[in-house]
């Protein structure tokens, strides 16, 4: 059985990452002492590296909370 990708989880992730993305580029645009153009792109890299991880941490977290949601309303349906 394939189940469908759950919005409640995909949405909150990608808007997560997206300000993880934005906070990383933003740290590392404001520490770097670098001529403008270096920091720039050091700047996107680090952007796109945290909005990848951020949003995988925390799919990952909300698939687990909502699987455990399951389990226990199931358990709760069965007693």
């Amino acid at each position: 059985m394939r189940r469908r990708p759950n919005p409640w989880i995909a949405i909150p992730a990608l808007v997560t990452g997206l300000l993880g993305g934005a906070l990383g580029w933003m740290v590392t645009t404001v520490s770097c002492r670098q001529e403008a153009r270096s920091c720039t792109v050091l700047g996107g890299v680090v952007a796109v590296v945290t909005f990848v991880a951020v949003t995988i941490g925390v799919m990952l977290l909300l698939a687990l909370v909502f699987r455990s949601l399951a389990e226990w309303r199931q358990q709760n349906e069965r007693s």
